[in-house]
């Protein structure tokens, strides 16, 4: 393979991707255009909740594509007005604000809390957030998160995000001032390597931010739409947050995410938030056949007991090669390794035909699709299993 065959060269290098053109996918597996085949427990960052190209999806794509594909944001249609409803049934939520990426939802999530903060919060307008926290690559996502490697990125960043640590609710409370108008964070924090926040954790913060009325902002974008075992994290908790914002998943494979918020939140004035594609019914048409399968009560118990298998699983691979912990919850796990071997493993596992990611030097992620089988996880791990004992084997000759 080659620039004549492939121009590489026009894309931005933008990030380290390995030489090989992916062509088509089919549920678990990928194939490159050598015919290779893949099996893929990423699922381009928890995005495929069904599987490479799911049928249900395509379906829904093909038949919305020959009525209509946008009239603009100006006018209702049909699939956005049946997607907001079925996500606020299935939710504490009253309102639905639909955007094309994560990064989008969060982005309005800030705006509409520092909306909320000039009505009725005497201007305030910061916002905690947590240190190790992702929230987008926007300007105000970057400065929201509390990834160490965005600090000298693009500076100035937007101040208003002082940051708090995860599970320690008195950092929380010695950051609120008059200046405050909400919390926010994510119940999971994936790309920091998978570090959950406690359900009792999320308890104490939603109490701690009614007794300073402050907002509650869950970034739900890699835990929303069944992740975990639940349609959304925060039900794990038993909490009803203020604000709420999915992405991924939602789409099943399109560029599809949503806000979400209570009436007391919902505040965006005419005029104060748009875009050009947002909520299209050619997204929207696949995001419903999605949240209507997802939602099935029989679908959240497999994936609970997917989950279940897969951390057992992993926890005996760990404890065969000494390893650490297994960590996150339903679909969304990490191994801790304890020692920087995590790129290493990435790329032997490439090279058997095993999709892994690394979102730390020392922890592997899992973010497979939610409805993957017994033998696709089996797959996976002999694969891990080898690797680790080859690194084994290595580091006892050196």
């Amino acid at each position: 393979m080659n620039i004549a065959t492939h121009p590489f060269d026009a894309l931005m290098n933008i990030t380290a991707r390995p030489p090989v053109v992916f062509v088509r996918g089919e549920g678990a597996f990928l194939w490159d255009d050598h015919g290779k085949r893949y099996l893929d427990f990423m699922q381009g960052w928890a995005v495929n909740c069904l599987g490479h190209s799911p049928l249900i999806v395509a379906d829904a794509l093909a038949e919305q594509a020959k009525l209509l594909l946008t009239p603009s944001p100006a006018f209702y249609n049909g699939p956005s007005l049946k997607l907001a409803k079925l996500l606020t049934d299935h939710s504490c939520f009253d309102q639905v604000f639909f955007t094309n990426s994560g990064a989008e939802a969060n982005e309005g999530a800030i705006k509409l809390a520092r909306k909320y903060g000039a009505l009725h919060r005497d201007g305030a307008y910061e916002i905690i957030t947590f240190e190790g926290g992702f929230h987008g690559r926007t300007l105000a996502t970057m400065s929201a998160s509390g990834k160490k490697a965005f600090e000298p990125l693009f500076e100035p960043k937007v101040s208003g995000f002082p940051k708090a640590q995860l599970n320690d609710l008195a950092s929380v409370e010695r950051l609120i001032t008059d200046k405050t108008v909400a919390v926010m964070l994510e119940p999971i924090q994936g790309e920091a390597g998978v570090w959950p926040a406690t359900d009792q954790f999320l308890r104490d913060l939603r109490e701690l931010t009614k007794a300073h009325g402050l907002l509650l902002i869950l970034d739900e974008i890699q835990t929303g739409m069944g992740r975990t075992g639940k349609l959304f994290h925060y039900e794990h908790a038993g909490i009803e947050p203020d604000i709420m914002t999915l992405g991924k998943g939602i789409g099943g494979g399109v560029p599809l995410a949503a806000l979400l918020a209570t009436q007391a939140a919902s505040c965006f004035e005419h005029g104060d938030q748009g875009g050009t594609f947002n909520g299209n019914p050619l997204m929207c048409a696949a995001g419903l056949a999605v949240l209507q399968h997802v939602a099935e009560p029989a679908f959240l118990k497999s994936v609970t007991d997917a989950g279940l298998c897969l951390e057992s699983e992993l926890q005996r691979i760990s404890a065969r090669h000494g390893l650490g912990e297994v960590r996150g919850r339903g679909l969304l796990l990490a191994l801790d390794l304890k020692i920087p071997i995590a790129a290493s493993i990435v790329a032997q596992a490439f090279e058997d035909g095993v999709l892994l990611n690394a979102p730390r030097p020392d922890a592997l992620r899992f973010m497979p699709a939610l409805n993957l089988t017994r033998a696709e996880i089996a797959l996976m791990i002999d694969c891990l299993d080898a690797i680790l004992a080859k690194i084994g084997a290595a580091r006892l000759v050196a």
